[in-house]
């Protein structure tokens, strides 16, 4: 068994980079070009705000979207489109953690250790993922499925410990178990569904169910206790 700091078989992410130096190429230019339908969806952007620098987070998302992260020839792709400068484009690439300047895995697990997810458990959770994959904090599985991170505040203290999955679906309250039936279900191609979880005074008037669209539903548990602090 791993200990938490014990580093396992991994994928070393990407150096970072900044304006002015010559990194290596990830994408070939012949692939550096938008479909005919994200050139459409690109101009709905641009027509949604009064300068085209107001459409730089959404095409940025459209182009991570399309080639799984954001190398700089596809920063200066998206500037070119836009017709705004690269470093402006590069400064909002740079600013969001969302944004992803290095190659990841297929699913990107940000385990919050901020405030609230630490004293429940957060670094018990994410050394158990760390232990599980046999990868740094950072790192990436050698099959480049997982990638395992530390993340600020997700704004969902209510359900500590929790994460979340590449930007998309929360988990919360987790566990152990909970972790293993999660690392399966993607194993097995399976989308983590929306979970609905409610506040303790909502329990009886809405039946324990705060979205009538939700697939899964969580009620509020009292959250536990870290056993690791750090």
């Amino acid at each position: 068994m791993l200990t938490p700091d014990t580093p396992g078989p991994f994928v070393s992410p990407s150096p970072q980079y900044v304006p002015g130096e010559k990194p290596e190429r990830h994408v070939a230019d012949a692939d550096l070009v938008w479909t005919a339908d994200e050139t459409a969806q690109i101009d709905v952007f641009r027509s949604q705000y009064p300068t085209p620098d107001g459409a730089v987070m959404k095409t940025l998302w459209l182009a991570q979207e399309k080639y799984g992260w954001l190398p700089p020839e596809v920063i200066r792709l998206v500037a070119d489109t836009l017709g705004v400068p690269y470093a402006k484009v590069y400064g909002v690439a740079t600013f969001y953690t969302q944004y992803f300047k290095e190659e990841k895995g297929r699913f990107v697990f940000d385990v919050c250790t901020c405030f609230s997810c630490q004293v429940c458990g957060g670094y018990d959770m994410l050394h158990y993922l760390k232990e599980t994959l046999g990868v740094p904090k950072g790192g990436t599985t050698a099959d480049g499925l997982f990638t395992v991170q530390e993340a600020e505040c997700l704004g969902a203290c209510g359900s500590a410990p929790m994460l979340q999955v590449t930007n998309g679906p929360y988990v919360h309250n987790l566990t152990r178990d909970k972790i293993d039936a999660m690392l399966d279900a993607l194993r097995a191609g399976k989308e983590l569904p929306f979970e609905s979880v409610t506040l303790p005074q909502d329990q009886a008037e809405l039946g324990g169910n705060r979205r009538t669209d939700a697939e899964a539903v969580e009620t509020y548990q009292t959250p536990p206790v870290s056993k690791t602090i750090h």
